[in-house]
């Protein structure tokens, strides 16, 4: 018999919040019903300030990657060139969808634990005289490695070279986590999904449209259905959809957004900077083990990937964690596969979950054959989550 929880520290999908669990176990109701808009359109609403714009926020049954491809092929054509880099997993898998939608892919290959390379892209925006770069994709937050980009910046480099593209983000594990600004940032269309910062199953997803775009979608001609924008805007100012919706994860993301209101957006961005900050400081305290986020400013506030030392296999650190202590942790992809395992630390978390799973991990790092000291991560976090060194007090002390 196993008691206890089974603990999950996957950068998604995350856990949920017992009252989001609660608000979705609701019977089917009548989605044509003349006050169904009830429920849904102060979800719109609540989308808005969470994406921080004042356009139109689209929700998609399916993954982010659904959004994906209704940004793309709402507003492009095929043969049209973008821009776009790749330095992980997910930013690759936006790669390819672009080259199997037909588009013209200018794409740069980064070092995995790197971001998206600003001067890489004001060099090839600034010679694009001629404006042929239809669009700038920009992963934000890189879950594979655990990396950060500066997506103010690459407005920046746009607005410095004076260029017309669209700005294309990947949001999905960054929105409702770490700090995005839509509007402000001049973002044209923004993709973010349920199952991370949202606190909710997968199964939405979430795309913010600037008028830009939406002006961009009027010559659009690429083939679409399901996500077309047209069947969405002729039925969602009323709140309802071209589909059968799902309904009860609407009313999972009313609880959700509630509870985003209730602890202030800036608090939520400052509790995943204080949490993930723990987690680096116990990673640091590893001996062999570090980051696979090159330096600082790609940290990330929703995952860290962790490389194991050169005689552990990560696959082993995932196997022992599961198996023998309950714990999912996030497993190296790609490239990464048994050099790198993944703590997720975003939404629903606080200090006492990230000490359970950094406790998890010294243990299936040791049995795995990690020379790492027993509770020195777990101590490293205490410290920085109590702002206590208790081992200088100690030795203070004698």
């Amino acid at each position: 018999m196993r008691n206890g929880t089974t603990h999950l520290f996957i950068p998604g999908p995350t856990n949920i919040p017992e009252a989001v669990r609660q608000a979705m176990n609701v019977p089917m109701q009548d989605m044509r019903a003349p006050d169904f808009g009830e429920l849904t359109l102060p979800l719109f609403a609540g989308l808005k300030k969470v994406f921080k714009t004042d356009s139109r926020v689209f929700m998609f049954p399916g993954s982010g990657t659904g959004a994906w491809e209704a940004a793309i092929s709402n507003t492009l054509n095929t043969g049209d060139k973008v821009l776009i880099s790749r330095f992980g997993q997910f930013s690759h898998l936006w790669v390819d969808m672009c080259e199997r939608l037909g588009l013209d892919v200018v794409s740069l290959d980064v070092e995995w634990g790197e971001g998206v390379p600003l001067e890489d892209y004001a060099k090839i925006l600034e010679a694009d005289t001629a404006h042929e770069i239809r669009a700038v994709f920009a992963t934000q937050n890189e879950t594979a490695t655990g990396v950060t980009s500066d997506i103010a910046g690459v407005r920046e480099v746009l607005d410095a070279a004076g260029h017309p593209a669209l700005l294309f983000v990947d949001g999905v594990s960054s929105i409702a986590s770490i700090d995005f600004r839509m509007d402000e940032w001049g973002v044209d269309l923004a993709v973010a999904g349920s199952q991370k910062g949202f606190m909710m199953p997968a199964g939405l997803s979430m795309l913010g449209v600037s008028e830009k775009a939406f002006e961009a979608h009027k010559s659009s001609r690429m083939a679409r259905c399901y996500f077309s924008f047209e069947d969405m805007l002729k039925l969602n100012d009323d709140g309802y959809f071209p589909y059968t919706p799902p309904t009860q994860l609407f009313y999972g993301l009313r609880k959700s957004l509630e509870l985003i209101e209730e602890e202030g957006l800036e608090n939520v961005f400052a509790r995943h900077n204080r949490l993930a900050t723990g987690v680096r400081h116990a990673v640091a305290a590893w001996e062999g083990c570090r980051l696979c986020a090159a330096e600082p400013k790609w940290y990330s506030d929703t995952v860290s990937a962790i490389i194991v030392p050169e005689d552990v296999d990560a696959k082993d650190v995932l196997s022992i964690g599961y198996n023998k202590y309950r714990t999912s942790f996030g497993a190296g992809l790609a490239r990464l596969a048994g050099r790198v395992f993944r703590i997720g630390h975003l939404g629903d978390l606080n200090e006492v979950m990230c000490l359970a799973a950094l406790g998890s991990a010294e243990m299936a790092l040791i049995e795995a054959g990690a020379k790492i000291e027993l509770g020195s991560g777990v101590a490293a976090a205490q410290a920085h989550y109590t702002g206590v060194d208790h081992m200088a007090l100690r030795l203070a002390a004698e």
